[in-house]
């Protein structure tokens, strides 16, 4: 038979020159994986540690949070300050200047306003507070919590919740 390899019976023999190609690229692809390794070493860091010394040193700043409540009535970490008619606020200046006396300058004064309070009433704050020595004053709004419907206590436990989906396909839901 033309082309055939190996013997006139049939047996092929063991072929030498593939096996060695096999071998040299096996030695090739490990000396190549081999110089490549990351030699691993230990590296001095010194990492911040989220303070700095100073602010290691002393209590971090407690803010003094004053609520103005729709109606008026004013309260410091929940302790009502003054009637609401008084525009001088004296009771409100003096503890925060007896605050600011006693722990310093850096505890912030955080007001909170209710979403109806008379800005009247917002600028009385402002103005007792400036009056006492205040440096650190922010604003903030007062959260209100939101009702789940799903676990809202209304509903009668066992009784199942249908809560509307995002994408409707009226031939598989139709709407009720």
């Amino acid at each position: 038979m033309g082309g055939s390899v190996g013997s006139e019976d049939g047996d092929i023999g063991f072929q030498i020159a593939p096996m060695v190609d096999v071998v040299f690229v096996l030695l090739l692809f490990f000396m190549a994986s081999a110089g490549s390794q990351v030699v691993e070493r230990e590296l001095n860091i010194s990492l911040p540690s989220g303070r700095s010394s100073a602010a290691a040193a002393g209590p971090p700043p407690t803010p003094m949070i004053i609520d103005i409540s729709a109606d008026g009535v004013v309260s410091m970490n929940s302790r009502i300050f003054d009637t609401p008619a008084s525009k001088e606020l004296p009771e409100l200046r003096a503890q925060l200047k007896d605050n600011i006396d006693r722990f310093g300058e850096d505890n912030p004064v955080l007001i909170r306003p209710n979403d109806s309070a008379r800005q009247e009433r917002i600028i009385d704050v402002l103005n007792s507070a400036a009056a006492a020595g205040v440096k650190n004053l922010t604003f903030s709004s007062q959260l209100r919590p939101r009702r789940v419907a799903m676990f809202d206590p209304i509903i009668p436990p066992g009784r199942p919740v249908r809560l509307p989906s995002c994408r409707r396909d009226s031939r598989r839901n139709p709407p009720n």
